[in-house]
């Protein structure tokens, strides 16, 4: 199998966020919400579905950040206050393996030279699969269905 290590998103790109008011996140376009069910609303940090109740922002983030076509941003869920950011070798997080995913494959230069459409549970499958492939540099996985920014995927 191989090695592989998932992270979340760093807290501190958002922390300026955290506890502003309702007009000072809407100038920076941001919406604060409140998670009403579980599944349902995926923190990019700490990469764990939200439970009820708890507090995320939703803002628009540059999650490719390359001086190429492929240069993306959308918008991510993030868990208002999150410190620590999801970073383990070999763990899928919950979040990420109950849901259909579609995975990015990018070479060193940030180019996509692959892509598919999997489900979470055969998360590992594939990741060994599209790392089989030398010039394959790192993975993005994406919620399929939204088509939202999940959690990079590196080689272990």
């Amino acid at each position: 199998m191989t090695d592989f290590r998932i992270t979340g998103l760093e807290a501190s790109r958002f922390a300026h966020l955290f506890g502003l008011d309702d007009e000072a996140l809407a100038r920076q376009q941001a919406r604060r919400c409140v998670a009403d069910s579980q599944p349902g609303y995926p923190d990019r940090i700490e990469l764990r579905d939200a439970a009820p109740g708890e507090t995320l922002l939703l803002v628009n983030h540059v999650h490719h950040d390359v001086a190429n076509p492929f240069r993306a941003s959308h918008a991510v869920y993030v868990l208002e206050g999150a410190t620590r950011r999801f970073d383990a070798a070999g763990c899928v997080p919950e979040s990420l393996r109950t849901r259909l995913l579609s995975l990015r494959a990018f070479d060193g230069d940030g180019m996509m030279c692959d892509a598919d459409v999997v489900e979470g549970r055969e998360l590992e499958t594939a990741i060994e699969r599209f790392f089989a492939e030398p010039k394959v540099a790192y993975l993005h996985a994406h919620y399929a269905r939204r088509g939202c920014y999940a959690a990079r995927i590196d080689r272990g």
